[in-house]
């Protein structure tokens, strides 16, 4: 798994993880330090870095197969940008509304 998807799983839930494995998955993904600065930086050895990031990505990968909370954010993202964007040229009060309300929960979606 790459940097960017271990990312979003942080993201949706590294409030799940230890202290220690937030610190780390921190520094991995949204400082973007190789094992070796972040063993560096937390004086351990690269190899307990390398093991306890992979350990917390599989952690991570499991709380997605659970519960699915990423994959429903991306299908509902994707589903009201459709939305919107099947109205961007449709006339009249109701689907200026319409864009108007879609808009506003894919804005409240990404934040």
């Amino acid at each position: 798994m790459d940097r960017i998807e271990t990312g979003w799983l942080f993201d949706f839930y590294g409030p799940l993880l230890t202290q220690r494995q937030r610190t780390l998955l921190a520094l991995y993904c949204e400082e973007d330090y190789s094992f070796t600065e972040i063993a560096q930086q937390e004086g351990i050895s690269r190899q307990g870095v390398y093991d306890a990031v992979k350990r917390a990505v599989r952690q991570l990968e499991s709380y997605e197969q659970e519960l699915g909370l990423l994959a429903r954010y991306r299908r509902l993202t994707r589903g009201l940008g459709e939305g919107l964007e099947a109205l961007r040229d449709a006339p009249g009060e109701q689907a200026q509304r319409a864009r108007a309300i879609l808009a506003r929960l894919l804005s409240e979606e990404e934040e």
